[in-house]
């Protein structure tokens, strides 16, 4: 495998490890970047842009390929309300109700932002799955998500909302900003820092984007990598058509084409973010710190507020134990990323991107080649242990 871009002095192991998921774990293409401490260190790509349609297995991954990113998107659309908060914008105590009147309904009037930013709102399904039309159309999923129903009393446990995280957060900055979340994303964070990461797809950036298929899943002896074998809890959850599970992930019905350009193009901030590596890793470095002269996104305080519990314990829809918070995954058993201080978000199936502010790292990985795994890859996980590796030996 002919392995593209640079890697700094001491951070050999990551390159080790991205060569290693190619050789070993069935990568067919992927990219991985890391900053430290503002500095990229890593950038790396390497196989084939598509998994999958016609020519498959054929164009290179090129150093601008980007691909959809699936849930690691929930990470870098869970700024804005930080950002919003931090500008005097939103209140994360005040009810959703306050900015979003039609949201009380069906005894919502109580969930405030931060419950609905910690998957704690009580609504990860809807009774009435979205056709793709439906849901792309912001007007139309929002109110639908507004006249749903809690499926548990809002605020008393928190549970994976997979997709209608989208609609809550894209109603709930439209309200505030005026702006859909794609467009207010655009213009104030990925914009500005010159970010390849679009909510929401320009028709001028879709010949740079690979499409996602599955892959073999593979995983060598004595690797080290998590053993995720689902309980049969877990599993039976999964195949039963009636459970929090099965019908939290098929809100949308029939299960959209991800490779779709409409699927692309839509502003769904929980599922189809469509990123470089590169670009995941730089926004993450942002979120820490100064980046090439441009200024840090967070405030301490806001960085602080991003990397707090808000949520932890058993998940009511994903059955496994998991920590959120105001929107970020926090590290943990379920979703381990660099350490106690990290938050981000990985993408189910792949791709995966947070921050550690302890270490200074900033961290992107893509991939077209989509596992089963929900919270914690392989490949990805291999990629952080090299970086651990990288900053032990430093």
């Amino acid at each position: 495998m002919d392995v593209q871009g640079t890697v700094a002095a001491g951070w050999e192991p990551v390159r080790d490890a991205f060569l290693r998921n190619f050789e070993e774990r069935g990568e067919r293409g992927a990219a991985v970047a890391v900053h430290h401490d503002g500095v990229p260190v890593v950038d790396l790509w390497a196989g084939t842009r598509d998994a999958t349609g016609e020519g498959a297995g054929e164009a290179p991954w090129a150093e601008d390929t980007a691909q959809v990113v699936r849930s690691a998107t929930k990470g870098v659309a869970a700024v804005v309300p930080l950002l919003l908060h931090q500008r005097g914008l939103l209140d994360l105590d005040a009810p959703v109700a306050a900015y979003w009147p039609e949201f009380k309904a069906a005894g919502k009037d109580r969930v405030t932002v931060r419950q609905l930013l910690a998957h704690r709102a009580g609504v990860p399904v809807l009774d009435r799955p979205l056709t793709l039309a439906e849901a792309v159309d912001l007007e139309t999923a929002t109110r639908a998500i507004a006249a749903q129903a809690p499926v548990w009393e809002p605020g008393t446990a928190h549970g994976y909302h997979a997709h209608t995280f989208s609609w809550l957060l894209s109603g709930l900055v439209h309200r505030v900003t005026g702006r859909t979340i794609g467009h207010w994303a655009a213009e104030e964070i990925t914009g500005p820092l010159g970010l390849d990461l679009w909510i929401g797809l320009p028709a001028a950036q879709a010949h740079r984007v690979g499409r996602l298929g599955p892959v073999e899943e593979i995983e060598p002896p004595g690797s080290g990598a998590l053993k995720l074998r689902p309980k049969r809890s877990v599993t039976e959850a999964y195949q039963d058509p009636d459970s929090l599970t099965r019908r939290a992930f098929g809100v949308i019905d029939p299960k959209p084409d991800e490779n779709d350009p409409v699927y692309r193009a839509a502003e769904l901030p929980g599922s189809a973010g469509v990123a470089t590596a590169r670009a995941l890793a730089r926004f993450y470095a942002a979120a820490l710190g100064p980046v090439d002269g441009a200024a840090r996104l967070l405030t301490p305080e806001s960085l602080a507020l991003a990397r707090t519990e808000e949520s932890a314990g058993a998940d009511k829809v994903l059955l496994v134990g998991t920590r959120f918070g105001l929107g970020h995954m926090l590290h943990g058993p379920a979703s381990p990323l660099l350490g106690p201080s990290s938050f981000g978000h990985p993408g189910r199936g792949g791709s995966l991107g947070f921050a550690d502010p302890d270490a200074g790292i900033g961290f992107g990985y893509v991939t077209n080649g989509m596992r089963k795994t929900v919270t914690a890859d392989p490949r990805a996980q291999s990629l952080v242990r090299a970086v651990r590796a990288s900053l032990d030996g430093a």
